[in-house]
């Protein structure tokens, strides 16, 4: 059973790395609202790197930003936010696999792997949480400027890229506990409790040992 939860886990981890890359590179976290174009055969959006303008021909111009000072404090968090998230979750998957039941790493043991696979686990869930906040924080922003009346800029709706920011935190914080389930070991069974008896006589002292109760036969020693 713990096998199968850290294989699954580890599989979801892998997943939603790869979608957080993707969602880092995607160029639509936000896009024009039609409600501000002038024509529907015009499409302006945004990412964190650059921001693009496409037509219905299919022609595509993309401009990176130019300056980074210069890029409102919530960009430059949810930038750092999703580098951070990226370098955790590949921490995450290296450390995850080295901690496998399954993986063979010397002769470290079990308890120390289990230790493993619970880090790797935390790294997963932190992963995904650094992932959240990045797209929640933007989505916020835009939504914010969309409602704000008294805004003057252009008006921006979600775009692709946030899903896919959310659907990889999900799969992260899922597969992060996942992992940190499947390291929970049973609670040892406490030993059996042993009683002696002193009993003195005229012969001596006596001295009878109760035994453990998976003994079948008692024991007594006899002073």
């Amino acid at each position: 059973m713990a096998v199968g939860l850290q294989i699954v886990g580890l599989l979801l981890g892998v997943v939603s790395w790869c979608l957080q890359s993707s969602c880092t590179s995607n160029q639509v976290w936000k896009m024009r609202s039609q409600m501000e174009s002038v024509t529907t055969s015009q499409w302006q959006f945004e990412g964190l790197w650059m921001s693009c303008a496409a037509n219905s021909v299919g022609s595509v111009q993309c401009s990176r930003f130019k300056t980074v000072l210069g890029l409102s404090a919530h960009l430059q968090a949810c930038r750092a936010l999703m580098i951070l998230s990226l370098l955790f979750g590949l921490a995450s998957i290296t450390v995850s696999v080295l901690g496998l039941k399954c993986t063979k790493l010397g002769r470290t043991p079990e308890q120390v792997k289990d230790k493993i696979v619970l880090s790797g686990g935390i790294l997963f869930i932190l992963s995904g949480l650094f992932t959240l906040t990045a797209v929640s924080w933007y989505a916020a922003r835009v939504i914010s400027d969309f409602y704000d009346p008294l805004y003057g800029g252009v008006r921006f709706e979600l775009g692709t890229g946030l899903y896919l920011g959310w659907a990889a935190s999900g799969l992260a914080i899922l597969g992060g506990s996942m992992l940190c389930c499947s390291s929970r070991r049973p609670p040892s069974t406490p030993p059996a409790r042993q009683f002696s008896y002193y009993s003195t006589t005229g012969q001596g002292q006596s001295i009878y040992r109760a035994a453990p109760a998976s003994d079948t036969v008692s024991s007594k020693a006899y002073v």
